[in-house]
């Protein structure tokens, strides 16, 4: 008896040791691949993480010689790099047996509490701006939107993974499209809003970003209101981790992917 205790507690410490060296490993993995984009970043811009290249009709710089190169490189490499992801995690059963059926939150649950971006897709719902509402480019590159069918952590993770493999395909239509001529358009220093209210959002990878403006048609608006994902979909926690361990709110979490600076704001 004594045996077959240890041979329990060891198995059991063996998969819990698996579960943590699994997810440690996926970890910096991803690590590894987010280094070289933002080598990227820093070649352009000095600035690793705080980028500045964008602004009101244009970008900061000009390109430098061999970003093409350099971006061609990393996206014909990433799926590689995602199949190494699904890999470790995708079939191990310890990772099914955390994710399957927790924090689940059907499609009419989702919509009802707000839930944007790959939350609200994990659980069915094709809705990306991108497609639904196209502004900038979106409308000029072919991409799929990635939905789940059971609305739980691991269809979140799933939808996850492939929304990568679609932005690594977006970036390489991109990257084929930079048009010549200059970098910034000829704008007044100055730019007044219109009078009036208006409301305009995007697809951020979090979900859907908004900005509410009112405005009287002075240089400064009147009002201003930022609508961030984070803090919505914070707010379908309790109703998906309702019934579930302390243990799973770690994992319902992480797959809303929130940041607690937003919701601090």
């Amino acid at each position: 008896m004594t045996e077959l205790n240890r041979i329990s507690s060891h198995l059991l410490w063996l998969g819990t040791h698996a579960l943590d060296i699994g997810a440690m490993t996926v970890f910096l993995y991803a690590f590894r691949e987010r280094e070289e984009i933002l080598k990227i970043f820093e070649n352009y811009c000095g600035a690793r993480l705080t980028t500045h290249m964008f602004r009101i009709g244009g970008t900061q710089y000009e390109i430098y010689e061999g970003f093409e190169d350099q971006v061609r490189v990393f996206i014909k490499d990433f799926p590689k790099k995602a199949d190494e992801y699904e890999t470790l995690l995708t079939e191990n059963r310890i990772w099914i047996g955390r994710t399957r059926g927790v924090g689940a939150i059907s499609a009419k649950d989702a919509i009802d509490v707000g839930l944007t971006g790959p939350s609200l897709r994990g659980s069915g719902v094709q809705w990306d701006l991108r497609k639904a509402k196209p502004y900038a480019a979106y409308a000029d590159f072919q991409f799929d939107i990635p939905v789940g069918e059971r609305g739980d952590t691991y269809d979140r993770y799933m939808v996850r993974i492939e929304e990568m493999r679609q932005s690594a395909r977006i970036v390489g239509q991109a990257i084929e499209k930079i048009p010549d001529g200059p970098i910034m358009a000829k704008l007044s220093k100055i730019i007044k809003p219109p009078v009036g209210d208006i409301y305009h959002s995007i697809e951020s990878p979090k979900g859907e970003l908004g900005y509410y403006i009112v405005s009287d048609g002075s240089t400064m608006a009147y009002r201003a209101r930022v609508r961030p994902p984070s803090f919505v979909n914070l707010q379908a926690l309790r109703q998906m981790v309702q019934g579930h361990m302390v243990a799973d709110v770690v994992a319902v979490i992480g797959t809303l992917d929130i940041v607690l600076g937003e919701i601090d704001r």
